[in-house]
Parts: C-alpha cells; structure tokens; sequence
C-alpha cells in the first residue's frame, strides 16, 4: 500500500532555502508524500525527504491518524544518513512539544490536564503528556484512603516543580481544589444566613455527628440534629459523600462556625402527641435502648416512650429490664401518661394482664391457712411462695409464741416448706403478712389459769445475768427472778445465789400477759406472810377477773408489805 501527492505543489513554496537551514535536533514542519505498510514518508523542504515509522502515527488501537497530504511536527534526528536521507521522528517531536508546553503552563501558572495511570510509592503516576508524579497529599483537600479509585480518571492538576533536564514534574490537585475551595467560600459567606436552607455534601462522619461542606465552608450536623427519632451513630444514616439538604441553625460570620439542622426541615412528631397517644390505648412498639432502669420503645420515628422497671411486672422483682425485654424485639404496652412539653411518654407492659393483687383478697382471705416453700430469709422474717410472683412475709415476731428468735436462718432453711395463717394483706402497696405461730393457739392466753400467783413452781435455770435468773417454767416460758428476788440475804450479784443448771423453787409474784412476762421469787418461799398475801389478792383477782399485779389493790398490798420490810417487787 503506497500513497502519493499528486498535487503539483511544491514543498519548497513552503519553505525557503534561503531562510531555513537544517539543525539537528530542531523540530520542523513537513508534509507527508506517501504512506506504506511500514513507513510514512516525509518532505521536510531543501529537496529533503525522510522516512518514519509507521507506528509513530497509529493510536492506541493501531488506527492510522494522517493522510498524504498532512503537514506535520517531525524532529530532525540527523542530517543525513548513510544513505543520503535526513532521519526524522514524529514520537520525539511531539515529546519537544509536550515539554513546551509544560513549560509555558509552569511559567504562566496554568492548569494542565492529564489522565492517572498507576498507584506508585508515595502517591500516583500521570500522564499529561509525558509522564509527572502526583503525591498522595496533594490529591485532595483531605486524605484519600483508597488511591485506586482514581485510576483512569481525567483531571486538572498545577505544576509545583518543573525540571525538564531532570524529566522531573510534580503536580498537585490540591492547590486547584484550595483556589476554587476560596472562590467558593467568599461567595458562600456572602449568602449564608440563619434559617436558610442550603444544598451540602457530606465531608466527614465523627461520632457526634457530620460536616457538611456547603461551599468552601463547613458546617456541623451533629448528631441530635440528624433526625427526631433514635440516631446511635451517623454512619446509620449517611455516607461521605452523601448530597443533603439542610438548615442553618446558627452561623458566626466571624468565628464562621455553622450549626445546621436536618430534622428541622421535617414536622416534630410530638406536636399532638397526647392526642396520636390517649391515656390508656394499647399499642406496640420496638424496644431501642434499655438502663438500668427501664426500657425505652419506640412508637414512631421520633416518639419513644419509657417502660420503668416497676412496670414491667405485677408480681416478679425485676432486676434488669434486660431479663425481660432485648432490644430490637416488639413489645406490647399501655400509654399511662403522655407529656409533650418535656417530650415523655409513660408505658407499662404489666397493664396488657389483669392485675393479680386484685384478686389477692377473694383468693387469700384473712385467717386462711396456706403453704408454700421459703423463697428468701432476711434479718426480719420469712418470704414463703404461695405461687408464682406472691410471696407471703412471717415477721420474725409470729414464727414463735414463746421462743426468743434472734434470726430466721435459725429454725429454717431456703427451700422449706412451711404452713402459715394468712394475717394481713396490703393490696396498694402489694404486701401480704402471714404467720406461723398463729397456727397454734397462744400460750400466753391460759398463762393465768396454769401459773396463778402465789403458786409455787419448780423449774432449771438457764441463764443468769447482772439483774436476775431466768427459770425455765415449761412450753418453752421463762419467768425471771430479780437478783433482790434470789435469797433472804442480800448477794453482791445474781451468780453469787444461783447457777445456770441449778434447779429452783419459786413463787408466781406478777403474770403480764401481754407483754408476756412472768416475774419470781425464791425468796417468798421462805416468807409464809408474803405467800399468804399474794394467794389471798390471787383469789380477788380471779373473781375480778383481773390479769396482772397492775391494779390498785395490788400496787397497796405491795406497798404495805413493802413497808413492813416483807421483800421489794420489780
């Protein structure tokens, strides 16, 4: 394949002999005069012809871009060969080109364009011509994390070196960005005002919120902005990158701090929310945070409300909402209180089922008798099941009539099955009192008729203290006997008269059933005159029906015996 000019037009009109000389290294201009299957060949004037490689003008997909006819750029490699012909070069002359110009647009400050090529150490390879080094901090205004993505890419960039000896070129996009970053924020400062609302990009996520770039100038969409409802992190709702609308909240011309806002553009939920939520209705929501305190679910973007831990359950303690609600699941609940100036709803789980204490009274009447296993054993008493969620509390005052208990883990264990009589029950405040010792009838009621006073009794002591004697009497009743009380002659101290373990004969002086006291005295058994006074006012009081030593009568028989020296009661 060969192509010619048929033209009769002469190069050398072109260009004067006279004016022109060849230079090696010079680039000239030459017209093409035919073009075979390997070599394009070029009249570069002075009746000079020279031949170039074909490939020097196909393009990446091998098209042939020139015809005969075309003048072009050729560099002039040597005058003259071995064979009498000049050596041309297309490539290099376009090279000599390039370099010019690049040199022009670094003298004058001009942009050039080029296309990334490759990921190189330190930042990216690209082509504008010849081959220049972008670094990675010049790329963006911020840090770009994934180079990669650039690749390929067409872009603007400034020439910040230039060293043509060297072939060394840096570029930066930077700088370009910076410049119209500035243009852009004069004319945004000059526009901005509070309430407006304004078109951003998202710049950066933090975890209190996002910058948005607004035109050469950032503002801050925090987090609490974002949306009426529940944002844990930005990131749930945007990406860098992101396109938005938003509105200026506050803006500082002179620290230029933006405040802006996204859920202000939309309407607040809780306008009217006593009425979308009456006291009372029943709905069902998504639990979405939970505290040590209760559990918060939402009804609606931007509308939660809280379910506290006392109202999650009619009968169970709960510890933790989390023993009976995670987050994410639905949950079923009342409205019990809806305040919108504060933004506060009030839910409870327990209302969906009857209240169990309502039933409580019917079911456990006073003086019922009831069983059931001991749940806890505190300080003060029992907690005894009676079925799921209702624990009955024996005080550790009605475990015993007569036994002086100083802790419950004494006589039970967790887990023992006990009877009890069903004593009081406090529905308002979901309290119910039982008893043990109510089982049984209460010693303390015939104590009168078992130890009158003025009768003699024999019993073991079991403890002696700085006042007196304790004397085991039977069915678990002491009476005590005052150390003035122990013997006819007056003892320094109690142990000086009696031992713990010594069995003793004594005289009932004084039975209190009430508070459950029965007083003695060993030494009245000597002391026939006493005696016979405390049987005589014994029989007043049986047919008085009085219960104590308390009376008037008795207060002067003591008085009078007292005076005559007869013994001292206490």
């Amino acid at each position: 394949m060969t192509q010619e000019i048929t033209t009769g037009e002469s190069f050398a009109e072109l260009f004067s002999a006279t004016e022109k000389k060849m230079k090696e290294g010079e680039v000239t201009k030459g017209r093409i005069l035919s073009i075979d299957d390997d070599h394009v060949q070029v009249d570069v004037g002075f009746k000079s012809e020279g031949f170039i490689d074909l490939w020097e003008f196909m393009d990446e997909q091998g098209k042939i871009l020139v015809k005969v006819g075309d003048e072009v750029d050729v560099l002039i490699e040597e005058a003259e060969d071995d064979d009498g012909r000049i050596v041309l070069s297309k490539d290099k002359a376009d090279r000599v080109k390039v370099w010019d110009e690049i040199s022009d647009a670094f003298e004058a400050d001009k942009p050039v364009e080029g296309r990334i090529l490759s990921r190189v150490k330190g930042g990216l390879s690209v082509d504008i011509g010849v081959k220049a080094f972008l670094p990675g901090s010049q790329v963006d205004l911020r840090p770009v994390r994934n180079l990669e993505n650039l690749l390929g890419e067409r872009l603007e960039f400034k020439i910040i070196k230039f060293n043509q000896r060297r072939a060394n070129i840096v570029l930066s996009r930077r700088a370009l960005l910076e410049k119209e970053r500035e243009k852009m924020r004069a004319t945004t400062l000059e526009t901005l005002q509070e309430a407006q609302i304004v078109d951003g990009v998202i710049k950066n996520l933090t975890d209190y919120g996002a910058f948005i770039d607004l035109g050469g100038i950032d503002g801050l969409l925090h987090v609490t902005d974002m949306s009426w409802g529940r944002v844990n992190h930005p990131s749930e709702l945007f990406r860098v990158g992101d396109e938005i609308k938003v509105k200026v909240l506050r803006f500082d011309s002179e620290t230029e701090r933006v405040s802006l806002g996204l859920k202000q553009i939309q309407p607040d939920p809780w306008v009217d929310a006593a009425m979308r939520y009456p006291i009372g209705k029943r709905l069902n929501g998504k639990c979405v945070s939970l505290t040590d305190y209760g559990a918060f679910i939402e009804l609606e973007p931007g509308i939660e409300g809280l379910v506290h831990v006392s109202e999650m359950s009619w009968t169970k303690r709960v510890k933790h909402p989390s023993k009976v609600v995670e987050i994410g699941t639905d949950v079923e609940a009342v409205v019990l209180d809806v305040d919108e100036y504060n933004r506060k709803i009030s839910l409870g789980m327990k209302q969906i089922e009857p209240n169990p204490w309502a039933l409580i009274e019917e079911k456990y009447p006073i003086g019922t008798r009831v069983a059931g296993e001991i749940r806890n054993i505190t300080n003060f008493g029992v907690f005894v099941g009676l079925e799921e969620g209702i624990d009955g509390l024996v005080h550790v005052s009605d475990i015993s009539w007569t036994e002086n208990i100083k802790h419950p883990s004494e006589k039970f264990e967790k887990g023992n099955h006990v009877e009890a009589v069903v004593l009081k029950i406090d529905r308002e405040n979901e309290k119910f009192s039982l008893g043990i010792k109510q089982l049984e009838s209460n010693p303390w009621d015939d104590i009168l008729k078992k130890f009158a006073l003025g009768s003699e009794i024999t019993g073991e002591v079991t403890n002696v203290t700085d006042f007196g004697a304790f004397v085991k009497l039977g069915d678990g009743i002491e009476g005590l006997v005052y150390s003035s009380e122990l013997s006819q002659e007056p003892v320094d101290k109690p142990s000086d008269a009696v031992s713990q373990g010594d069995t003793v004969t004594a005289i009932v002086t004084k039975v209190d059933p009430v508070d459950q006291k029965i007083s003695l005295s060993i030494k009245a058994v000597s002391d026939r005159e006493q005696r016979d006074a405390l049987k005589k006012l014994a029989v007043q009081q049986a047919s008085t029906q009085t219960s104590t030593l308390g009376d008037v009568g008795a207060l002067a028989a003591l008085k009078e015996k007292l005076e005559q020296g007869g013994g001292e009661e206490s």
